[in-house]
């Protein structure tokens, strides 16, 4: 059997009546539309909510939504399974989600990863086909939509709880894929960090790790006989213009006598996407397998991140010590960081660090922030 998993879908401006109208071919391209569905399964994460009540949450960055009517071009893209573990399943709150799972649910299309209580949310997905089981795991890092024993939301990952989730479906079935949604936006390597989560992964017994979120192709590696993607790209999501979100791969999982995988690069179009050809193929594999080559140098990976830290350390400092936008764009283009470096004693840097690399602290703080914001609101 294959299954093709694909990255992010939401629909957008630029393709919304299409998934209205339920064009999958205009969503996809002649090409790409006959892979597609030659796939025995097909799988992607749907990054947005379906619902017609806007109900937005508090939280930073973008509150995602799309009408209940885009479910048309959804289920016409015959989804085997529906990933929802991502930063956006509850950005309309839990009437959104509920929304979300109850459009699905009457379309009889399958999901994974977000449900009405976290014991739902960490169910996996197994498939069964001609004797093999396969499971699906789907998990999210911590933002806003995470799942607790108080609320709906997504599967959030949780080594004390993920890893053993893990262990227990490798023990029930023949392979297990994980879908993680994690990762920096925008950054083509896995973080030191992130590389060690997958491959502990692995060792716990999954055969094929995705990462999704980053919007971008990054790289891959072949661990213990198992394959982990750090970063696919997008599916159908036209939000922005750049080098980051016009490429991206979809992966090819072919189950024999044991696993494989292979990618088919994808381009953006004006309402989707396309199968890549001639000089965009060629350079989306190819870039793709050179960062693969790359994060097996010894201490690449390290150096790659502490240079890609440095340049983005300045952005969550003023963060922390509030600077507003407009402050923010002085700073950065009168000032050339002035106010920053007058304000981040080294006093203050350290502080700063043991708050957050500390766990007891970093539990404290952000169990504190939580109460202050509920006093906010209520005052």
């Amino acid at each position: 059997m294959n299954i093709l998993i694909a990255g992010d879908l939401a629909p957008t401006q630029s393709n919304v009546n299409a998934f209205i109208e339920g064009h999958t071919k205009s969503l996809l391209g002649e090409d790409m539309f006959s892979i597609w569905n030659a796939a025995d399964m097909r799988v992607f994460n749907l990054e947005v909510p379906l619902t017609d009540q806007e109900n937005p949450i508090n939280k930073c960055g973008p509150n995602l939504i799309t009408p209940t009517s885009t479910v048309n071009g959804i289920k016409a893209l015959n989804p085997s399974l529906i990933a929802l573990a991502n930063n956006h399943i509850l950005d309309q709150g839990v009437h959104g989600l509920k929304s979300t799972i109850d459009i699905l649910n009457e379309n009889r299309i399958p999901f994974v990863g977000a449900g009405e209580s976290l014991s739902q949310a960490s169910k996996p997905y197994v498939i069964e086909h001609e004797g093999l089981k396969i499971a699906v795991y789907n998990c999210a890092e911590h933002e806003f939509s995470i799942a607790t024993s108080e609320k709906p939301g997504a599967n959030p990952f949780d080594p004390l709880e993920s890893l053993d989730h893990i262990l227990e479906q490798k023990s029930k079935c023949d392979y297990v894929i994980v879908l993680y949604h994690g990762g920096k936006e925008h950054y083509r390597y896995p973080s030191p960090s992130l590389q060690k989560v997958c491959r502990k992964m692995v060792e716990k017994g999954a055969d094929l790790v995705v990462c999704q979120h980053s919007h971008c192709v990054g790289a891959y590696e072949e661990y213990n006989e198992a394959t982990i993607v750090y970063g696919q790209g997008n599916f159908i999501f036209n939000e922005l213009d750049n080098e980051y979100w016009n490429s991206s791969v979809l992966i090819d999982v072919n189950i024999q006598d044991k696993l494989s995988v292979k990618y088919i690069p994808i381009v953006t179009t004006q309402k989707g996407i396309c199968l890549a050809k001639d000089r965009d193929k060629e350079n989306i594999l190819g870039s793709f397998k050179r960062r693969s080559e790359e994060i097996l140098v010894e201490g690449f990976i390290e150096k790659e991140y502490e240079a890609f830290a440095k340049k983005n350390s300045d952005f969550y400092l003023r963060r922390f010590l509030g600077f507003g936008n407009w402050i923010i764009r002085i700073d950065r283009r009168i000032f050339r960081g002035y106010l920053l470096k007058r304000k981040t004693e080294q006093s203050y840097l350290l502080a700063v660090q043991n708050y957050i690399e500390c766990e007891s602290h970093r539990e404290l703080l952000l169990m504190g922030l939580v109460q202050y914001r509920k006093d906010e609101k209520g005052r």
